[in-house]
């Protein structure tokens, strides 16, 4: 099985909680269990109701991550969550160093 998350993301596109929960493939609860723990942040809308939330293309690809370590390791979604930021940050940094090559030739 390929390590590739599957998805087409679309800049500005914005799902609620029960979009995201189909294209994802979990339950609107599975969503509001990883929000209230901390890994899965919407951070366009208050926290207090599921309904008002609205998440970006980058939640669809936290979930699908957050999914697969959870799976992968049978971990709890708080250290599925870590792994994700870890992941995140070397992505992150590994752009940077690409940038950083590109600029000094």
């Amino acid at each position: 099985m390929s390590d590739q998350i599957e998805a087409i993301l679309f800049e500005d596109a914005r799902l609620d909680i029960e979009g995201l929960a189909r294209c994802c493939n979990v339950s609107r609860e599975w969503i509001i269990e990883r929000v209230q723990c901390g890994i899965l942040l919407d951070e366009h809308s208050p926290h207090h109701d599921p309904s008002t939330w609205i998440f970006d293309s980058r939640s669809l690809v936290r979930i699908k991550r957050i999914m697969r370590v959870e799976r992968d390791f049978e971990c709890h979604p708080e250290l599925a969550g870590l792994v994700a930021d870890l992941i995140e940050e070397v992505e992150i940094l590994r752009a940077r160093v690409k940038i950083t090559e590109l600029t000094n030739r």
